[in-house]
C-alpha cells in the first residue's frame, strides 16, 4: 500500500501535514507492507504555486501510485476525483506525519468530510 500525506516541508516522516492538500508544497509518499513502513519518498507538488486547474492534483497523485490520500483538509470535488481513481481520502490529520501514519495503520484515523472553505462544492 502506498499512502500520500500532504506535507508543508520537505522533511519526510518529520514533516507537519498540510491543512489543505491541493495547497502544500510536498507530498510524503509511505509504502508499507503489513503496518509496517518500508520506504519514504518526499516529492514536490508541480501545482503548488498554481493549485492546478480541476482535478490535475489528485491525477498527480494517482500517477505516484498511491493508495491512500491524507490530509489535514480537502474539498468536495477533490474527493470524488480521488473516488474515481480508487484511491481513498483521508481528513482531519494534523500533527507530524509519522505520527499520522501511525494514526491511520492503527485505525484511530479515518473518513473524510470537507473543509470550511470548500463546503459550498
Amino acid at each position: 500500500m502506498r499512502i500520500a500525506i500532504a506535507a508543508n516541508e520537505n522533511a519526510g516522516l518529520e514533516a507537519n501535514v498540510s491543512e489543505h492538500f491541493g495547497r502544500c508544497p510536498f507530498y510524503v509518499l509511505i509504502d508499507v507492507e503489513e503496518k509496517e513502513v518500508k520506504n519514504t519518498q518526499t516529492v514536490e507538488n508541480p501545482f503548488f504555486e498554481s493549485h492546478g486547474g480541476p482535478g490535475q492534483v489528485p491525477a498527480f497523485i494517482n500517477d505516484q501510485g498511491v493508495n491512500v490520500m491524507i490530509a489535514g483538509g480537502m474539498g468536495g470535488r477533490a474527493f470524488a476525483f480521488f473516488e474515481q481513481f480508487g484511491i481513498e481520502a483521508v481528513t482531519g490529520a494534523s500533527g507530524k506525519i509519522q505520527s499520522v501514519v501511525e494514526q491511520y495503520l492503527s485505525g484511530e484515523l479515518q473518513g473524510k468530510k470537507p473543509c470550511s472553505q470548500h463546503e459550498h462544492e
